[in-house]
């Protein structure tokens, strides 16, 4: 095992952070542009009372402007077979084109097929370093059965199921 002072060594950091396996999301919101969704692994529970969710954008993205203030977004958890989806909102704030989707009562482009979905209200944000954590009361949850899309050491991997 590789010890060291994160501070001294950024890109060791970012290894050692890769060695956990997380599950991808896609994070979706209404705006003046139209839906703009991005790709994200930095999705965690909070609390089941309230029901809490958090994910963190970082504060350099080009598409950070649609996600810091918006009141309602959805986070879409990504079944292993969606990586098409995962690769489409990492290169473009728009790639709706080809998915079945519509919007909720608030505008917020919710995306048919994925593994989970969470419907949220902003309930809080934090700053942290170069990231925001933005935390969402869920408002609706669905989901079905499926394996998840993950990402660890800088790639996709599967379960064997």
């Amino acid at each position: 095992m590789i010890a060291f002072r994160p501070e001294d060594d950024a890109r060791g950091f970012r290894d050692a952070l890769g060695r956990f396996a997380t599950g991808v999301t896609v994070v979706t919101v209404p705006s003046e542009d139209g839906p703009v969704g991005i790709t994200a692994n930095s999705f965690a529970s909070v609390s089941l009372d309230p029901p809490l969710v958090l994910w963190s954008p970082a504060k350099s993205a080009n598409r950070f402007k649609y996600f810091e203030k918006a009141r309602h977004f959805a986070i879409h958890v990504l079944d292993g077979h969606q990586q098409q989806i995962c690769n489409a909102f990492t290169r473009e704030c728009h790639a709706f084109d080809g998915l079945d989707w519509e919007e909720d009562p608030n505008g917020v482009p919710l995306i048919d097929g994925c593994l989970a979905r969470f419907e949220c209200e902003l309930d809080t944000t934090h700053d942290a370093g170069d990231h925001l954590i933005i935390v969402g009361r869920v408002r609706r949850a669905s989901h079905r059965d499926g394996l998840p899309l993950l990402f660890q050491g800088g790639r996709f991997v599967a379960f064997k199921g």
